[in-house]
């Protein structure tokens, strides 16, 4: 089973769907950055550094696959962000994975899976649903509101991270007799260790400490509630979580005070590291960012990344789909234990 990745990041649906059985056969990731980290981590995979309205499936030689998935932009659906929609440039980007579904015609991915704000099902009261519906149907797949769901990587994975998702799964009418697919179930049972992913023991780097007449330190020590708890900063106030549970990890948590998760290490209050947010987003040990790549950007893609766990539930029901009976194939392809 082979995949594709639009909009790749630094890979977590590449990595959580290859768990799974699902290779990646091509990616394409514009911003220069996310692509140097996803080439050093996922060097076998062919990865276009080209803007998604530059690509044509001709062109570039794209390798037909099984699966297409994309997290397209979020900026325009969020429900703290622009919540301008598909008026939005970015939000225009999802219509060039429309697209590139027709240009492979019936070649077309068996299976499109998306990834975006869970509010995209409700903005301009169901309006931006609705049109995204109605295009990935003309592109030839089955879809409704049962397919799709949000999936919140605290409960349905071991990651202590409260993480909400918007994901959508449309099976082709060429492949498929119906558009019936089955998510991951929640299960909130696992056990989960906040320090199993954050060092709250040892120092690191000098420069992840506030000085204590900065401000926001001043800010977030009168709000202390424990030495093993995160504290996100945001712009006027500070958000406190409950004892072993980490905060959404956003894109802008690198850029200044919103956002930025912190906590009290021995030597003070410090901000998570950018690899100790890459762990909370359940990236492997072994997943590094490239020396060139700054540490702004790097946690800029770890918000914008899909928790790999999350990837791999979802990638398991994907291979399983994948694996049953199809309307012109009736062969099963073999998946992972």
């Amino acid at each position: 089973m082979k995949a594709a990745a639009l909009f790749s990041g630094i890979g977590g649906f590449c990595l959580g769907f290859e768990r799974t059985g699902i290779s990646t056969s091509w990616a394409i990731e514009v911003d220069h950055h996310a692509a140097e980290t996803y080439a050093h981590n996922l060097p076998q995979v062919k990865l276009l550094r080209k803007d998604i309205r530059e690509i044509s499936v001709a062109g570039d030689g794209l390798e037909e696959v099984d699966v297409l998935h994309a997290g397209f932009p979020c900026q325009s659906f969020s429900q703290a962000g622009t919540r301008s929609g598909f008026e939005d440039e970015r939000g225009q980007l999802f219509f060039d994975v429309i697209r590139l579904l027709k240009e492979f015609g019936e070649r077309r991915p068996r299976i499109l899976v998306l990834e975006n704000a869970p509010f995209l099902r409700y903005g301009e009261g169901g309006a931006w649903f609705l049109r995204l519906q109605n295009e990935i149907r003309k592109a030839g797949y089955w879809f409704r509101e049962e397919n799709a769901a949000e999936l919140n990587a605290y409960k349905l994975t071991h990651l202590p991270q409260q993480r909400v998702r918007l994901f959508m799964v449309a099976l082709s009418t060429a492949h498929f007799s119906s558009g019936r697919f089955s998510f991951p179930v929640h299960d909130a049972s696992e056990h989960k260790i906040l320090s199993d992913f954050i060092n709250f023991e040892t120092d690191v780097e000098e420069e992840y400490y506030l000085p204590k007449d900065n401000r926001y330190y001043h800010m977030i020590n009168g709000a202390a509630e424990s030495d093993r708890q995160i504290y996100q900063l945001r712009k006027y106030l500070v958000r406190t979580k409950e004892p072993g549970v980490c905060p959404t990890l956003t894109a802008n948590m690198g850029l200044g005070g919103h956002n930025v998760p912190f906590i009290f290490g021995p030597s003070g209050l410090r901000k998570l590291t950018e690899y100790e947010c890459l762990a909370l987003q359940g990236f492997p040990e072994d997943f590094k960012f490239p020396d060139q790549v700054p540490r702004a950007k790097r946690y800029t893609q770890v918000g914008n990344a899909v928790a790999v766990p999350v990837a791999e539930r979802l990638g398991r029901s994907v291979a399983e789909k994948l694996n049953g009976e199809t309307v012109h194939d009736k062969s099963r392809l073999r998946i992972p234990a």
